[in-house]
């Protein structure tokens, strides 16, 4: 599995992460070295909202020349208020709700190099209170061209538990991801990759923390006196289905004279609730001597809201109703299905103190912006992030 990700923005991950995605560096060549790896990581919203540490262990084992074997693990705490959904009356602020979550998670990958062909198999868990999620994926790579081009293909299948006090019985989630991706090696200096992927989920694909608002008409029945207006508050609702896909184009040159290297990518996302993204992620790595790397870092993600969300229903004329969750009409108020932008601003050193020992530090800043003029800025809220690692070779 990659190195772990906070939530963006300011959210424990609902479930495993893409498993196909995360296994992609797995699924390259073996090298010859064996590895543990440590990371803590710190986010911390403004106005201390929601903060969420997150411990992570990774173990990268050579079995035999041709084998190798990854096991992760992480824990995540969070702690914090986050927007409940509801509309903020004129000139008060944007109604949170406390929350305190623990996850566990762990994944394991088991690579194999054929002849041509590195096959890897993996499978993960997660849990927190009331969030249960086991994936499996499957990759292989195969080198062509006297191995300056590969060719990824991977799945990934993720079967998850969503659990609620206030429910009968426990509701399900399921998704399909697929990925093919060419890498092409043009020069000793540069490579340029291609990733095109596609998934589906079906289930139950709500938060069920999360409300929308609506203004009901209570009728006195006094003859004379008007409706009267009371707000009132129901689940969002959103589609049983989604169907999504991306593609995501990179490259990376070394530049000699200044001993430097750049990374860039650019990934555009659309799935049929009407999100359409787009990510440019720009790196550097600039060596200061044999032993020590510096990467600044920047990254720019856009996105257009879903179809069905709404931050006043009462304006846009729709009517929460009671019906089975997953059928129409859909509505969500969370503000993660918004038009915002975020940027990322980032610094990392690392440092190889011994042949057998590597440290590193990361700070970042995010900043998030709502687009639509309607939802309030109060309920995005800009992050800090601190990270801290630690690699032990052999």
């Amino acid at each position: 599995m990659s190195a772990t990700r906070l939530p963006r923005p300011g959210r424990l991950p609902r479930g495993l992460l893409s498993t196909s995605l995360l296994s992609l560096f797995a699924a390259r060549a073996a090298h010859a070295e064996t590895s543990v790896t440590f990371k803590n990581q710190s986010w911390q919203e403004d106005d201390k909202r929601i903060r969420v540490d997150s411990q992570y262990g990774l173990l990268d084992a050579e079995l035999s020349p041709d084998a190798r074997l990854k096991v992760m693990g992480l824990i995540d705490t969070i702690a914090g208020a986050t927007p409940t959904g509801e509309k903020a009356a004129p000139g008060a602020p944007v109604p949170l709700a406390r929350m305190e979550d623990e996850r566990k998670a762990w994944d394991a990958n088991l690579s194999y190099q054929f002849k041509r062909v590195n096959v890897a198999v993996g499978y993960g868990n997660s849990r927190e209170s009331d969030y249960v999620s086991n994936g499996s994926s499957i990759n292989t790579v195969t080198d062509f061209n006297q191995k300056n081009t590969t060719l990824l293909l991977g799945w990934g299948h993720a079967d998850d538990r969503i659990m609620n006090r206030n429910w009968a019985r426990d509701r399900a989630k399921t998704s399909d991801d697929l990925i093919v991706g060419l890498t092409q090696l043009l020069d000793p200096a540069t490579q340029i990759t291609v990733n095109f992927s596609v998934g589906r989920s079906e289930g139950y694909l709500a938060d069920p923390y999360k409300l929308v608002s609506k203004t009901v008409l209570f009728d006195p029945g006094v003859p004379g006196f008007p409706p009267i207006p009371i707000p009132s508050t129901s689940a969002e609702n959103r589609p049983g289905e989604k169907e999504k896909a991306g593609l995501f184009l990179g490259a990376n040159h070394r530049f000699e004279r200044l001993d430097a290297a750049l990374d860039a990518s650019y990934r555009i996302y659309h799935d049929d609730f009407g999100v359409t993204s787009h990510t440019v992620a720009l790196e550097w790595f600039q060596n200061l001597g044999p032993d020590l790397i510096l990467r600044p870092g920047l990254r720019y993600y856009r996105q257009s809201a879903a179809d069905f969300y709404y931050y006043d229903l009462d304006r846009a004329g729709v009517f929460p109703h009671d019906r089975q969750p997953g059928r129409g009409p859909f509505y969500s108020s969370d503000y993660r299905l918004s038009e915002m932008e975020t940027v990322t601003l980032g610094l990392k050193v690392i440092w190889n103190v011994r042949p057998w020992l590597a440290v590193d530090a990361a700070v970042e800043r995010y900043l998030v912006r709502g687009l639509d003029g309607e939802t309030p800025q109060g309920v995005y809220s800009d992050a800090n992030v601190v990270t801290l690692g630690l690699k032990l070779s052999r």
